[in-house]
């Protein structure tokens, strides 16, 4: 089992290894350094802390790590918020999803837990938009837990899908038609990586999340890859570029909204900017008689 020790010194090399002692002030003349960014004891300067105590953080072996410290930290290495709630999650000492990820090979148990479920109200919601608007709520993990009739084709064939693969990461790394729908794969891979490390850190006992991580880690090279430089960051919003099989490219925005009732689940919406091309594609979309493959 990847233990949460593992979890924050992996996190803490990272992020110090990503700074330039350049921007923050500190020299770092050629020969000076033999590693990548700053040192642990710079961050134990900059921190306002002993070196040995920020040592004994780094390698998990403090058992009791204040907020203050905590926050002394963030700013040393100069965090963002969605990695300052990592942070502090996978500095409690209590079981955690860093707890249920096993390294690549290693046993993995079953992490059994309830599936998220969306109120009807929600699901009426997705469906008064279905004409225009590709719509879907995701949950914990990234599972795709409810989608209008637009939104199950301009994602995946969802409704063919058994409920434990209706999952982004999992469609994304594991789906081969994924890189040819989306163009530019790395970036989409990329985003997906930076929140579901995100997710891990606002749900760290989730066992759905430790189930999802475990199959990517085991079966997709370029999720280890990207989940080992351990980004935390959460995409709300944005455009993306879709090639679709039956109706071509695609530009859209997505925008995403927090559920105040149900705050562990997010309603996505993808829109195109009025009379252009997109908007036109999306409208033969939706006059298909079944879902299609895209993302």
């Amino acid at each position: 089992m990847l233990h949460a020790e593992i979890e924050i010194s992996s996190f803490l090399k990272a992020r110090r290894a990503a700074l330039d002692p350049a921007d923050i002030g500190l020299p770092g003349g050629v020969g000076r350094r033999r590693v990548r960014g700053l040192r642990r004891e710079e961050v134990a300067q900059l921190a306002g802390i002993s070196v040995d105590y920020y040592t004994r953080i780094e390698q998990g072996r403090a058992p009791a790590i204040s907020d203050s410290v905590l926050d002394a930290i963030a700013r040393a290495l100069r965090l963002s918020g969605g990695e300052v709630t990592y942070l502090r999650n996978i500095a409690v000492p209590r079981r955690r999803t860093a707890d249920c990820v096993a390294a690549p090979g290693a046993d993995r148990g079953p992490c059994a837990g309830p599936r998220q479920t969306v109120r009807p109200e929600i699901q009426q919601l997705l469906d008064a938009m279905e004409t225009t608007v590709p719509a879907m709520v995701l949950g914990r993990g990234l599972d795709i837990l409810a989608w209008n009739a637009l939104g199950g084709r301009v994602a995946f064939d969802l409704p063919a899908l058994a409920p434990d693969r209706r999952n982004t990461a999992l469609l994304v790394f594991l789906d081969p038609a994924a890189r040819d729908l989306h163009p530019d794969w790395e970036a989409k891979a990329v985003e997906v990586v930076g929140n579901l490390r995100a997710e891990s850190g606002r749900h760290p006992e989730d066992p759905r999340i430790c189930e999802v991580v475990n199959e990517l880690l085991l079966h997709s090279r370029d999720f280890r890859r990207i989940w080992e430089t351990q980004s935390v960051h959460e995409c709300l919003r944005g455009a993306k570029r879709l090639v679709h099989p039956h109706v071509g490219e695609l530009f859209v925005t997505f925008e995403s909204f927090r559920l105040s009732t149900d705050p562990d689940q997010v309603l996505v919406t993808y829109t195109a900017e009025r009379g252009s091309q997109t908007e036109r594609r999306l409208r033969e979309l939706g006059a298909l008689g079944h879902p299609v493959l895209t993302a």
